[in-house]
């Protein structure tokens, strides 16, 4: 349970209920709060980078030296569910490891996803991804 006054996240993701989200990119450097907050908000451990379980939810934290993010993109995608979407964490612009708006616009198309949201989680930049075959 949040303190009072204390940023919910998961909320802000909108995420809760019985969703199934899966963490990818995990590293030290990650706001711990992000994750802690979305467990309780579904009541459940996130899955790890390695189930092969569909999902609603990836959330993706992603550096600018971790790869290509297109390929990440393409990665994180395969495990969604149908209507399902990527949270894409990354360092704010113009800090160690930021990556530019503009070339997360360009990845997410190029994976086959357009952005529907963005917004700032502490440290860290949120791009809201979902896949573009949901319009039939």
């Amino acid at each position: 349970m949040s303190a009072p006054g204390a940023v919910n996240y998961a909320e802000r993701l909108g995420i809760g209920g019985d969703v199934i989200v899966q963490e990818i990119g995990w590293d030290e450097d990650a706001d711990t709060t992000i994750s802690e907050d979305i467990e309780d908000a579904i009541g459940q451990p996130l899955l790890d980078e390695d189930t092969d379980e569909l999902c609603d939810v990836v959330l993706l934290w992603f550096r600018s030296d971790d790869g290509d993010l297109v390929d990440s993109l393409v990665d994180a995608a395969r495990n969604l569910s149908e209507g399902g979407r990527i949270w894409l964490m990354t360092p704010a612009p113009r800090t160690p490891g930021g990556v530019q708006p503009a070339d997360i616009a360009e990845s997410a198309q190029l994976a086959g996803l357009v952005q529907t949201k963005s917004d700032r989680f502490g440290g860290w930049q949120g791009a809201c991804l979902s896949g573009t075959s949901a319009k039939k």
